[in-house]
């Protein structure tokens, strides 16, 4: 663990950030402890530094990705533990998650539906974990968990991709997979958080769901442009079999869902051979 710099991402936490940072000291030996505050309007930054925390401030506020950005950037640690400063994940977790990153590049602490927040909340996550799932063709138990490990060399190849909001988590799970690199998911309890979500469920479910097909259509496009170019061709085949039969004849309609559907498969194509060239010239 004493390679381990630990990343905490922080917007108005003055509550609950000392505690978080003195429990995660006593877990264990961490090379450093790094409070990124996101131009709190609070105490934060000096809760956090009272703590014994190294803490970086950005003048105003950014977005948890650009916070947790800022962190992986300034880590000096080759591995890197990323955790929410609300309090829900909890320190003693830790040196699990960190124990497996000499087998895996990823960990994420996978939390249990009992501890999971609201009903609303479980159900857009297991709802965000089924569409991941099919697009990694791969199980995925916790999409959105921000509560991970992972070696930082990995992480700041993907720093180009993720974004600034809520959705950092979500990007670094589906790109550490479609980049063919081993991740473990971990099961953990989340507690109560301390203070109020800043997640918004109708807006930040939305954007999810649209990075979650961002990332895939970069790193597995056929996984979306074929099934559209398959249901497509389908409904005009059909249409137009329908109207020989009905009417003796063709209709435009369905010519042009059938070419649509030709067009969908070709840029699938010609993205899959982008993508393929993208990891081909990646640095070891």
């Amino acid at each position: 663990m004493d390679q381990v710099s630990v990343v905490i991402p922080a917007y108005n936490e003055a509550v609950s950030i000392r505690s978080v940072v003195s429990e995660l000291r006593a877990a264990g030996p961490w090379l450093e402890i790094v409070v990124v505050d996101d131009g709190s309007t609070d105490a934060t930054a000096a809760e956090a530094g009272a703590a014994g925390a190294r803490v970086i401030r950005h003048p105003y506020n950014k977005g948890n990705g650009a916070a947790v950005k800022t962190g992986i950037r300034n880590a000096a640690g080759p591995l890197v533990l990323i955790m929410d400063a609300d309090g829900q994940h909890r320190p003693r977790d830790a040196p699990r998650l960190v124990s497996h990153l000499g087998t895996y590049e990823l960990v994420v602490g996978a939390r249990s539906d009992a501890t999971q927040a609201s009903l609303a909340r479980r159900w857009g996550n297991l709802v965000l974990n089924r569409v991941a799932s099919y697009l990694t063709e791969r199980n995925i138990p916790d999409l959105t968990s921000g509560f991970r490990a992972a070696r930082r060399q990995c992480l700041v190849e993907f720093l180009h991709l993720l974004p600034n909001g809520f959705s950092t988590p979500t990007t670094t799970t589906l790109a550490f997979i479609k980049a063919g690199y081993s991740v473990w998911f971990e099961p953990v309890d989340a507690a109560a958080r301390a203070g109020c979500s800043k997640i918004k469920l109708g807006p930040d479910g939305v954007r999810f769901f649209l990075i979650l097909l961002k990332v895939m259509t970069i790193f597995s496009p056929l996984r979306i442009f074929l099934p559209v170019s398959a249901a497509s061709f389908l409904v005009g085949a059909a249409y137009a079999l329908w109207t020989i039969v009905t009417q003796s004849h063709i209709t435009n309609s369905s010519v042009l869902l059938i070419l649509f559907s030709v067009i969908i498969l070709l840029v699938g194509l010609l993205s899959e051979q982008i993508s393929s060239l993208r990891f081909e010239g990646r640095g070891p």
